[in-house]
């Protein structure tokens, strides 16, 4: 459960909303209130699994935890999709970092992450947008073709599960907040702030989610 919506994101200076969610790897909940006063926390809110953008995100994110580790840091992944459908998708890939299960999105509601209304104004910019966020294709696609073509790069078949998160979510965007000892968010980045459209399906780099970390020492 986490606190009520937000009509904007969550800003660097404000506490964060406190939430409790069934963990992936394991029989428990976990809640944001467990990490204040042990360490600093980089939190990474993601959609669904039927997001291809999400699922290449999360297998980045395994490794940067550890490189955030040394720093002291710890890491948690929200992904918008049923428990069972988490369970079974990180057991085939065992992932690195701790992750637990929203899929009703109130996690993305508390923080204040965006939810774009498609309509035909948006559907038409789109058209005119090409992307390529993970580098794994050949070349940039029309943004609304991308998951699609990624989901044949990956060999991914999308669930009945993750059907009905699609249904559900729509256009989600994801968001990162770094959490410092008292759980006050002290960096966010959210999905498409900067760029628009054409900064769907990014995540940040490496060496960006580091420069945060640094930032806050």
């Amino acid at each position: 459960m986490t606190q009520n919506a937000r009509s904007s994101p969550v800003q660097p200076g404000e506490k964060a909303p406190d939430f409790s969610l069934p963990a992936v790897h394991q029989e428990s909940l976990v809640s944001l209130s467990g990490y204040v006063g042990r360490a600093p926390l980089l939190l990474a809110i993601f959609r669904g699994l039927y997001c291809p953008f999400c699922r290449r995100a999360l297998a980045q994110f395994g490794g940067t935890s550890e490189k955030l580790r040394k720093l002291g840091v710890e890491s948690l992944a929200v992904v918008a999709t049923e428990l069972d459908n988490a369970r079974i998708y990180f057991k085939l890939r065992p992932s690195k970092v701790p992750i637990v299960a929203d899929p009703e999105c109130s996690t993305h509601r508390a923080f204040g992450l965006p939810k774009p209304v498609i309509d035909e104004q948006t559907v038409k910019a789109a058209e005119n947008i090409r992307i390529n966020p993970t580098g794994e294709l050949a070349q940039p696609v029309p943004l609304m073709q991308a998951p699609g073509e990624l989901d044949k790069v990956h060999g991914y078949q999308q669930t009945e599960a993750d059907h009905r998160d699609f249904e559900r979510q729509g256009i989600q965007l994801k968001g990162q907040f770094l959490l410092d000892r008292d759980g006050i968010v002290r960096w966010a980045n959210i999905e498409c702030s900067t760029e628009g459209l054409p900064g769907f399906g990014k995540f940040p780099t490496d060496d960006e989610l580091l420069g945060a970390v640094r930032a806050l020492s």
